[in-house]
């Protein structure tokens, strides 16, 4: 009996999953003449323009020379560029203004430490945009105008206490939320003139604070949009008569929330809705949006294209769009359509080299958790290889209130690529699964959360594709605390971990962040747990309680400027280690926030991922 060959994979350099991509993000511009796109420039992401018939005609528009630039916007004037930046990841964005005529470019926000947000900009209203500041008070974002042609900023509202504001399309100031202390929230629309003892347009509970916002405004101003899952287990999107206060219901479904709502960019009103199921689902509420849709998706059908398409409108006559195509297999496939003749014409994908390379798709699967919830994730299997005795990674997701769709994922192509099944869970407190599932994760940190995570892997065990003495268990942010957790907690269950950005100690890490982070200390206390009333509990599932626990070897990585997760947090444990002499290595990234941005340091760091996991775990 002679055994089967099996024909080797390609290994896919960390250069094409993690340097540069070659294109990102292209846009139509509002006078429907230019494409603009994000692509390197000396090796840092910058913006490109060309004709928007002649793409193979590009040039280069920015010049940074730092991180790079991921935002990015064109204004309604047609000549003025914007684009945010901030220093090493430390979240202090500054707003950059580039004159497409004459070249010059300034920054509107020069202000040392401090962060600009913009609130609004559209059609109506082309040389004025709406951007928030923390200047005068860095724990509240204040509204600026900020005029195009003379580059004035006047402050035309203070922040009474607001997380966010809410403004309609003639950039007129109509409100905000604010959290309450049992980390809830008010909605304010319309307050008068001293909102002190203001009755609430919206009381929101604290179990649906994270299904609950206004979204914005038809054009007449009569009618306000609203997702609430006040009254349902799940989002809905609401038509609000703010006249008679009447609730239309637009568009819901009984389990997953509204992730996205596509607006009509002259009437704003809806045009469609998308629930984030396994794969997208969409709702139409416009017949002409649908059949545009429908002509993408057959057109792409007879490429034998399978994926989730996603349009961007930047033309003001609506009659060229771009389109995004993930296929989840394959890098991201650009497109421009034109509505008029109905012709999609592929431009760009966003790494063409990955084309050269066998990748993999993910696939979705579900279990029953030990206490008898449905948890949903994905797994993306090495290709080529036989589902059985396969070393995996636990890939977790941050936030934690975040969640894994279907997607192009980096880290679960290098992980596949590499041999190992790449497991990534919709733990309990993932968003879009409704707010029964997202809120039975209040204050299970290192807990129900945390066994969400186990659960998956006995699943995948017992259906034979994973070896149970192979499992590693990695994140950032909340999913480098659950890696931690996961070495200090369940040891026996996973035989290394890789903790990027992540809280060890959650007493320090709920006290410390940036300032503009302050109005989400009643949310998180609700939902971490209250430092005030919780110490004990909050010790108890901090990985730092249980160092001495820690039995596998770990990977710490922390940008050193961030200011989410603060670097104290990765140096404090990383200080516990060595001194219990317990295996472990640590990468510090000077010129990082939270999250690795600069190709260099991404490209270390997977490397670095890469061999930890063949040293300890293949």
């Amino acid at each position: 009996m002679t055994a089967e060959f099996v024909e080797p994979v390609p290994l896919i350099p960390h250069s094409v999953l993690f340097g540069n991509p070659s294109y990102l993000l292209p846009r139509i511009s509002p006078d429907g003449a230019r494409l603009l796109f994000l692509a390197p420039d000396d090796g840092v992401m910058n913006v490109w323009t060309a004709p928007v018939d002649r793409p193979d005609e590009a040039t280069v528009l920015t010049r940074d020379r730092g991180r790079g630039i991921r935002t990015y916007g064109l204004c309604h004037d047609d000549r003025t560029l914007f684009h945010l930046r901030d220093e090493n990841g430390d979240e202090s964005w500054r707003l950059h203004l580039l004159d497409l005529v004459t070249g010059e470019e300034r920054c509107a926000t020069p202000f040392e430490g401090v962060q600009a947000r913009v609130l609004a900009h559209n059609r109506w209203h082309p040389t004025t945009m709406l951007i928030g500041l923390n200047k005068d008070r860095r724990d509240l974002h204040d509204v600026y105008r900020l005029d195009l042609v003379t580059a004035r900023l006047t402050k035309v509202a203070e922040n009474p206490g607001y997380l966010s504001w809410i403004v309609d399309t003639d950039l007129r100031v109509r409100g905000g939320s604010a959290m309450k202390p049992d980390g809830g929230a008010a909605v304010y629309l319309d307050p008068p003139d001293d909102p002190d003892g203001a009755e609430p347009w919206l009381d929101v509970p604290y179990e649906d604070v994270m299904g609950t916002r206004v979204l914005g405004f038809a054009r007449d101003g009569a009618t306000c949009y609203l997702l609430s899952s006040i009254g349902a287990n799940s989002s809905r999107l609401f038509a609000v008569d703010l006249a008679t206060g009447r609730h239309t219901v637009l568009a819901e479904d009984p389990v997953y929330d509204v992730k996205q709502v596509e607006p009509d960019p002259l009437r704003h009103t809806p045009q469609a809705v998308l629930f984030a199921k396994d794969r997208d689902t969409w709702v139409y509420l416009d017949e002409e949006f649908g059949k545009d849709l429908g002509r993408i998706r057959g057109e792409l059908a007879l490429q034998g294209i399978d994926g989730e398409v996603y349009v961007d409108r930047g033309d003001r006559s609506d009659r060229l769009w771009t389109v995004s195509v993930v296929t989840g297999a394959g890098p991201v496939l650009y497109y421009l359509h034109d509505r008029a003749d109905g012709r999609l014409r592929h431009l760009f994908s966003h790494q063409p080299e990955l084309e050269r390379y066998r990748l993999a798709r993910m696939e979705p699967f579900e279990f029953t958790a030990r206490d008898g919830v449905t948890v949903h994730g994905y797994v993306t299997w090495p290709p080529g290889a036989e589902r059985r005795n396969l070393p995996a990674v636990v890939n977790v997701h941050g936030g934690p209130w975040a969640r894994h769709t279907f997607a192009f994922d980096e880290e679960a192509q290098l992980l596949a690529n590499r041999g190992y099944a790449c497991v990534q869970v919709n733990y309990r407190g993932s968003t879009g699964y409704g707010k029964r599932f997202r809120n039975l994760g209040a204050k299970q940190w290192g807990a129900a959360m945390h066994t969400d995570l186990l659960d998956a892997v006995d699943h995948l065990v017992a259906d034979g594709g994973v070896d149970a003495a192979r499992v590693a268990i990695m994140g950032c942010s909340y999913g480098g605390y659950a890696a931690l957790v996961g070495a200090a907690f369940t040891p026996s269950v996973f035989t290394c971990a890789i903790a990027l950005c992540a809280p060890s100690n959650l007493l320090t890490m709920l006290a410390a962040g940036a300032p503009y982070r302050t109005p989400l200390r009643a949310f998180m206390a609700a939902n971490v747990g209250d430092p005030e009333t919780e110490r004990d509990m909050l010790w108890e599932r901090s990985p730092l309680s249980r160092v001495d626990d820690i039995a596998v070897p770990v990977l710490v990585a922390q940008g050193a400027n961030d200011v989410r997760v603060p670097r104290e947090e990765a140096e404090q444990i990383v200080a516990a280690l060595a001194a219990k002499k317990l295996p472990h290595e640590y990468l510090l990234f000077p010129d990082e926030g939270h999250g690795l941005a600069r190709p260099g340091n991404r490209e270390t760091y997977y490397a670095a991922v890469e061999r930890f996991l063949a040293e300890h775990l293949a």
